[in-house]
């Protein structure tokens, strides 16, 4: 009986090392999508002024 208690207290014990090590992965996973989103953010604003300029400029109002 003391055999198998100790087999999953092992067992436990590797599952709380792996959830620790999946939370670690997961913080940096969110730090990295928040610098994409902010470049994405800045890409989008770029592309729809550009496209503003060219309309501008085709309809002759710059």
């Amino acid at each position: 009986m003391e055999a198998k208690v100790a087999k999953l207290e092992n067992a436990v014990e590797h599952m709380q090392r792996d959830i620790s090590e999946i939370k670690m992965d997961i913080r940096e996973i969110q730090k990295d999508f928040r610098t994409d989103f902010r470049l994405l953010f800045g890409a989008i604003i770029a592309v729809a002024l550009g496209l503003t300029g060219l309309i501008a400029k085709g309809f002759h109002w710059v």
